[in-house]
């Protein structure tokens, strides 16, 4: 079974349920997406076979670990709603919608103006 929709950075999977995943403790884990790679100019190790030169990675909270998957692996839960995330000295906030898009919005910078000394 195909996925139906596109998964990328930011969405949670679901583990599907092989032996391979199963002897692993993986199937049925849920995790979020961290990044994809082609695997033959990174040499990760990924689970599963390789079909086209593509790997997810996916961060389990439970585990505290991350794993390369193939893709047919993985099964599509939800874009990961409200995920924010910040970049160190961008006065940014991105936050990820239902629908997979993310908002900006600007936010105050910890970082004072060079006329405040207090």
């Amino acid at each position: 079974m195909e996925n139906q929709t596109s998964i990328s950075f930011g969405d949670n999977v679901r583990i599907r349920t092989t032996d391979l995943t199963s002897e692993l403790k993986l199937a049925g884990l849920v995790g979020h997406v961290y990044g994809q790679t082609t695997p033959c100019a990174t040499n990760v190790e990924v689970i599963g076979e390789i079909k086209t030169d593509y790997a997810v990675n996916v961060y389990f909270d439970d585990l505290r670990e991350s794993f390369w998957f193939a893709e047919d692996l993985l099964e599509f839960v939800d874009h990961g709603p409200g995920l924010e995330m910040t970049l160190e000295g961008v006065p940014k906030k991105w936050t990820r919608t239902t629908s997979g898009e993310w908002t900006v919005r600007e936010t105050h910078s910890s970082i004072k103006p060079w006329w405040k000394f207090w």
